[in-house]
C-alpha cells in the first residue's frame, strides 16, 4: 500500500494542528515520548518534527510532505512546494510576526540605531537578510531561547516571533520594527508532488484542512419565514452565493439557511427577528468547502 510520509510540527503548534487535522477527519494520538503518532488513516504516515526542521526534510526527501511556518521555509531557504496557506497559529486564526524589540527605556528608535550593536534570536538568517536589506551592520548570535530576558544585560535587541505581544510587554520590551510576517504552510517534496498518487493524496488533505479553517469564523443560520416577509429577511442575509430556501409543508412559508461570519450574528439575529424570521437557529461548522 502507497504511503504519504508526512511531518506534523512538534511544539508550540502541535496542539493547533492537531485539532484542525481532527476536525478535516483525521484522529491522531501522540505519547509525550513518541515522535511516530498514530493516525487513523494507513495510507498516511507521520512523525512530529519541530517546525524549524520540517522543510529541510522536505526538501531533501525524508518527508514527503509538512507543515511548517513560511518563516522557517525562508530562513533555511528551502526549495519545496507550496500547496497551501493555512491561516492559524499557536493562539488563533492569524499571521504571526517576527518583531525587532528593544528594552522599553532603551535609547534605540529605530533600526538604524543597531550599527554596531549585539541582536539575539533564534532565526539568525532571516536577522541576516532584514539587516542587509537595511543596510545596517551588527552582530547578530543564535539564542537557544528564553529570547526576551537576554535584553539589556546580554544584547542590545532581540529580533523575536510573537502573536499577541504579550510575552514581549511581560518582559518589559518595546516593538521598533516588524521583520516579517509568516502563516503556516502545508509544503511538499519537489520529487514527490510529481508523484499522481502522493499528489493526490496531499491536495486531499489540503482541500479538507482549508475547509475547516473557513470554517472557523463562520456558522449556519437557518430560519423559518412567511412569503410575505421573505424578500426582506434575503436581503439581510449575506451568504457564499445565495440563501438557500425551500418551501415548507405549512402554504405560504419558507425555510432559509445560509452561511455567515460568526462575527456578525449578534447584530444580525435580532435584525431578522424584527423583519419576521421565526425559529432562527445558529449552527456550528466543522468545514467549509466552496
Amino acid at each position: 500500500m502507497s504511503q504519504l510520509i508526512l511531518g506534523l510540527p512538534k511544539g508550540s503548534l502541535q496542539e493547533a494542528t492537531f485539532a484542525i487535522f481532527e476536525k478535516a477527519g483525521f484522529r491522531i494520538r501522540a505519547s509525550d515520548r513518541s515522535y511516530i503518532p498514530d493516525i487513523d488513516d494507513p495510507e498516511i504516515s507521520a512523525r512530529l518534527i519541530r517546525a524549524q526542521e520540517i522543510s529541510r526534510y522536505v526538501e531533501n526527501g525524508h518527508l514527503d510532505a509538512g507543515i511548517t511556518g513560511l518563516d522557517w521555509i525562508r530562513e533555511n531557504g528551502s526549495e519545496v512546494v507550496e500547496i497551501a496557506e493555512l491561516l492559524y497559529a499557536k493562539q488563533g486564526f492569524r499571521p504571526v510576526r517576527w518583531v525587532l524589540a528593544v528594552p522599553e527605556n532603551s535609547p534605540i528608535q529605530t533600526v538604524k540605531d543597531l550599527e554596531g550593536k549585539r541582536i539575539a534570536t533564534e532565526a539568525v538568517g532571516l536577522a541576516q537578510s532584514y539587516l542587509r536589506e537595511k543596510g545596517v551592520r551588527a552582530e547578530v548570535e543564535f539564542s537557544w531561547g528564553a529570547t526576551e530576558v537576554k535584553a539589556p544585560d546580554l544584547v542590545d535587541a532581540i529580533i523575536e516571533l510573537t502573536e499577541t505581544g504579550s510575552s514581549l510587554r511581560a518582559n518589559r520590551l518595546r516593538i521598533v520594527d516588524t521583520v516579517m510576517e509568516s502563516t503556516t504552510r502545508f509544503i511538499a517534496n519537489r520529487a514527490a508532488w510529481t508523484d499522481p498518487w502522493k499528489r493526490q493524496k496531499m491536495e486531499q488533505i489540503a482541500l479538507l484542512l482549508k475547509g475547516v479553517l473557513a470554517a472557523t469564523a463562520r456558522v449556519l443560520l437557518k430560519l423559518n419565514v412567511d412569503r410575505a416577509r421573505l424578500p426582506r429577511v434575503v436581503e439581510l442575509l449575506p451568504a457564499l452565493h445565495a440563501p438557500t430556501v425551500n418551501p415548507l409543508s405549512t402554504d405560504g412559508w419558507y425555510s432559509v439557511e445560509t452561511v455567515v461570519e460568526e462575527k456578525i450574528v449578534r447584530r444580525l439575529i435580532p435584525a431578522l427577528k424584527a423583519a419576521g424570521a421565526e425559529g432562527i437557529i445558529e449552527i456550528a461548522l466543522n468545514k467549509v468547502v466552496p
